[in-house]
């Protein structure tokens, strides 16, 4: 599938609107079930070895910024509420004003009783270092604080105060280093520039917030949940020295969701996957499409091979060396029946995971188009279909849902596109039916938004790109009812008996290569002349993929299989 930045226009909130906007809490439409028993899935405490942590939702507004502090989002900060006995605060909190309040911060305490001669995992801030300071007419003062932990010890999170004075050291508590993993920077949330016209304090600040570096199925740093501020430049997926993230060092991952808990979670949450009205080359089930023709080929062999239903006759393992591939049937018929998918037989392929180490469970479902079609482009207000440009043979798009392990509450879809994609928050998600949000599936490229409209591929200054059109219609897939687990590390082997063709690690379609300067070339002479670029110009603006495609690779060869959704 093509790389690429996809755009969606949709209405914010005015410049008036945000001085007086209050962010409100976020609920799900509908109550959480009542899960069924496990070990320590939605229990609202997670064990991390030596520390034991909650998860705090109730805030109080300490700051907000305002029109005064830069071009950038407002932001608000908060303290933390009802933190409950014997837990502590690792730090504040912050998001955009325009947001619903969504968020949360971790509370710690330690998981047993302290050895006289251990170093607690916890203690309390040497002292704090000023970061940043602002007196705002509206909103008052605002300062940034920075723990100074003991030597030994991480700061996890930045406290904010209304007032000059220092915090108190008992505000929040530092974590002992072998109990924390390095962190990064996720999302700018504030940034105010050093010009005095627009930021009283004289001085930059920017905020942010702050991930795990290492993020998969495997890794075992815990987002807190805090922000970072500093006064100098950082940039995405930057490092950062002066706080940490917490690490699980229980192995177990007892917080995760046994097997009744995941299907009761996507029996509650499964998306309901919409297919665009006009669209041709619907979804099957991976047996339909090798028990109606499709054909294993290998390099130097001319004739391909049938391939067992449950594909137990692919070479399995291994790494894809380009030495096989599938491709669909010689007969004409065969294969236009193929190409068209059957959506009655098709079904999601499950993944389970742990994500943050282990305090979040991502549910990958997978979806399998035996035929991606062809691209339309978008020229300004011309929209011109391809006849070849785009197509492609096995074609696997997926979106995932993750759930919080200390609630079982949706938090966050990962919508994948074309090789890229983003996470949108379930405050920013349809809901279809209770708890199940919508996934809309684009029009020939399968690709999933969370919305409907006309997201560009391209430039989207100029208006001109590759079309993701998405729509509702009455080709659905419910995958609350529709789906097959096929992966479950974490559970242990033999939990879930994972199929033959999920091995397979090479190539699902054969490479093709197109002539798109021909092709491109032919519409551009359709065009009006105070339209019309030269080929050259006009295919420098498409995704490089409108030159060919090598054939798409099956799950489990996937960076994300492992790893963390690629933004």
């Amino acid at each position: 599938m093509f790389g690429c930045d996809c755009f969606y226009w949709s209405q914010g909130i005015s410049e008036l609107d945000f001085e007086s906007f209050e962010s409100k809490p976020f609920s799900l439409p509908s109550p959480l079930p009542c899960w069924p028993q496990g070990q320590g899935f939605a229990t609202g405490k997670i064990n991390l070895g030596e520390i034991e942590v909650v998860k705090i939702t109730k805030f109080h507004r300490v700051w907000s910024s305002d029109s005064s502090h830069g071009k950038s989002k407002h932001a608000s900060f908060y303290r933390l509420e009802e933190i409950p006995e014997g837990f502590h605060c690792l730090g504040h909190y912050c998001q955009p004003t325009d947001q619903p309040l969504r968020g949360y911060v971790l509370a710690a305490r330690a998981s047993g009783p302290i050895n006289a001669d251990d170093l607690p995992p916890l203690k309390k801030p040497v002292s704090y270092s000023l970061v940043w300071s602002v007196d705002s007419e509206k909103n008052g003062g605002g300062y940034f604080w920075l723990p100074n932990p003991p030597v030994g010890y991480r700061a996890m999170g930045v406290v904010v105060t209304d007032e000059p004075g220092e915090p108190e050291t008992e505000e929040v508590r530092c974590v002992r280093e072998d109990l924390t993993e390095s962190c990064e920077t996720s999302e700018m949330i504030l940034e105010v520039g050093s010009s005095k016209k627009s930021n009283r304090s004289g001085s930059p600040c920017n905020v942010w917030s702050i991930r795990p570096c290492e993020r998969g199925m495997r890794s075992q740093g815990v987002a807190v949940g805090s922000f970072f501020c500093c006064t100098y430049d950082l940039s995405y997926g930057e490092t950062v020295a002066d706080i940490a993230c917490l690490k699980n060092l229980d192995l177990t991952l007892h917080a995760m969701p046994n097997l009744d808990q995941v299907h009761a979670v996507i029996e509650n949450y499964g998306p309901t996957v919409y297919f665009h009205p006009e669209e041709t080359y619907m979804p099957s089930s991976v047996q339909w499409f090798f028990k109606n023709g499709a054909l294993l080929y290998r390099s130097g062999k001319s004739q391909g091979k049938p391939i067992n239903s449950t594909g137990s006759n692919l070479p399995p393992g291994g790494r894809n060396d380009t030495e096989f591939w599938i491709d669909l049937p010689e007969d004409e018929e065969a294969k236009s029946n193929l190409k068209k998918g059957n959506l009655e037989s098709s079904e999601l392929y499950v993944h389970v995971k742990p994500a943050l180490g282990g305090t979040f469970t991502d549910i990958v479902m997978w979806i399998f188009c035996p035929f991606n079609g062809p691209a339309t482009l978008k020229i300004g207000v011309f929209t011109l279909p391809m006849t070849r440009i785009g197509e492609h043979v096995g074609d696997w798009e997926h979106f995932t849902f993750r759930i919080c392990n200390f609630s079982g509450e949706l938090w966050q879809m990962y919508f994948s596109q074309h090789s890229g994609g983003g996470w949108v928050d379930a405050s920013d998600i349809e809901f279809v039916k209770g708890n199940k949000p919508a996934v809309y599936s684009s029009k020939h490229g399968h690709a999933s938004f969370p919305h409907p409209g006309m997201y560009l591929q391209g430039s989207s200054k100029l208006g001109i790109g590759v079309r993701n059109d998405v729509a509702k219609s009455k080709y659905i897939l419910d995958s609350s009812q529709r789906y097959v687990i096929v992966a479950a590390e974490y559970l242990g082997k033999g939990a879930v008996i994972e199929p033959c063709w999920l091995q397979y690690m090479r190539e699902w379609g054969p490479t093709i290569a197109y002539d798109s300067g021909s092709e491109i070339d032919k519409i551009m002479n359709l065009l009006p002349l105070v339209v019309r670029f030269s080929v050259k110009n006009i295919v420098d603006l498409f995704p490089i993929a409108l030159y060919g495609e090598e054939g798409p690779t099956g799950p489990k060869e996937k960076d994300n299989w492992e790893g963390d959704e690629m933004c």
